[in-house]
């Protein structure tokens, strides 16, 4: 099993589609309710459903690029707003906060060998 989509609530598409467009991503499905996006590298995927009524979303969706530095400032000389700089976490990520128009919380990181082997690892099986 592999885990591809997660859907995002968004309170307004043109916002959102624009914002997802200026972070790199290629847009694969466009209707006013709902829009799909590849990533840039890799199989993934992910979209948008426009949402009439209020919503709060407490997922934290997470983008993975080995050179966070440079598209944080890629980002940033395109407009783009950071809660926080690419920071190196206790956990041995390095992550960068932002949120999408639509205040959902975003992470762009770079794991490395520390995503799927971290020092703590353990091998559980339901």
């Amino acid at each position: 099993m592999e885990m591809n989509q997660v859907t995002l609530p968004v309170d307004n598409m043109e916002d959102a589609v624009a914002f997802y467009l200026t972070l790199g991503f290629t847009q694969i499905v466009d209707t006013p309710h709902y829009a799909s996006f590849s990533c840039p590298k890799g199989n993934s995927t992910f979209s948008l459903s426009l949402e009439t009524e209020a919503f709060r979303n407490g997922a934290v969706i997470y983008f993975e690029t080995e050179e966070v530095d440079a598209l944080v400032s890629s980002l940033q000389n395109k407009g783009i707003e950071f809660e926080q700089l690419p920071t190196e976490q206790r956990y041995l990520w390095k992550e960068a906060v932002l949120k999408d128009p639509s205040g959902n919380k975003i992470k762009l990181f770079w794991a490395g060998k520390n995503r799927l082997s971290p020092p703590w690892k353990v091998n559980k099986r339901g």
